[in-house]
C-alpha cells in the first residue's frame, strides 16, 4: 500500500509528464510551421528586393502558400497525434489579423517600402509573443530577438539592404527558432 503523500507525489509527476508531452507536440507543431512560414518570408524578402514594383503579390503569394503550409502541417499531425494545431479559429484570427494590419499600414500610416517592412515584422512577432505567453516562452524570446534586430536594422542599415537585412532577420530568424523549438 502507498500512503496519501506518495499517491499525491506519484499524480504530481504524472501530470509533469502530461505537461512536458503537451509542450512537445506544441513545439514540433510550430517549429514546422516557423520553418515554413521562415522560408516563405525569407523567399518574399529577397523576391521583394530583387522586384520591388511587385511587392503586394509576392506578398499575397507568400500569405496563401504559408496559410496551405500550415493547414497541411497541422493536418498532418492531427491525423498523427490528435493535436489539432491550426483549425477554421486559428484561420479566421490570421485573416483578421492581416486585414487589420493593412488598414494600419496603409489606410491610417502610409507607410514608406522600409517602414512597411519593420511593421509588418514587428506586428506578426506581437502575435508571437502573445501566443508564448501561453503556449510556450519560446516564442517570447523568438520575437523580442526578431524585433529587436528589426529595429536594429531600421534604424542602423542603410539604403537597399535593409530588405536582405530583412530577409535574414526574419526569415532565418523563424528559421533558426523553429530549428530551436525542435530541440526543446
Amino acid at each position: 500500500m502507498i500512503d496519501s503523500k506518495q499517491a499525491s507525489e506519484a499524480l504530481a509527476e504524472i501530470d509533469d509528464m502530461v505537461q512536458r508531452v503537451r509542450r512537445s507536440r506544441v513545439y514540433d507543431i510550430a517549429s514546422q510551421m516557423m520553418i515554413l512560414w521562415g522560408a516563405l518570408v525569407f523567399a518574399g524578402n529577397i523576391a521583394t528586393w530583387l522586384q520591388p514594383r511587385e511587392g503586394y503579390p509576392i506578398w499575397l503569394a507568400v500569405y496563401v502558400l504559408g496559410l496551405a503550409g500550415s493547414f497541411a502541417i497541422s493536418a498532418s499531425r492531427q491525423a498523427k497525434t490528435g493535436v489539432r494545431g491550426f483549425d477554421r479559429r486559428m484561420f479566421v484570427a490570421f485573416l483578421l489579423c492581416i486585414a487589420f494590419g493593412y488598414f494600419c499600414a496603409l489606410v491610417l500610416g502610409h507607410f514608406s517600402p522600409r517602414q512597411q517592412g519593420a511593421f509588418w515584422t514587428i506586428y506578426f512577432m506581437l502575435f508571437y509573443a502573445l501566443a508564448g505567453l501561453w503556449l510556450a516562452y519560446a516564442f517570447v524570446a523568438i520575437a523580442v530577438c526578431i524585433t529587436m534586430l528589426t529595429l536594429v536594422g531600421y534604424y542602423f542599415v542603410a539604403g537597399d539592404a535593409f530588405v536582405p537585412w530583412m530577409a535574414v532577420v526574419n526569415g532565418v530568424g523563424l528559421i533558426g527558432g523553429g530549428l530551436w523549438m525542435r530541440r526543446s
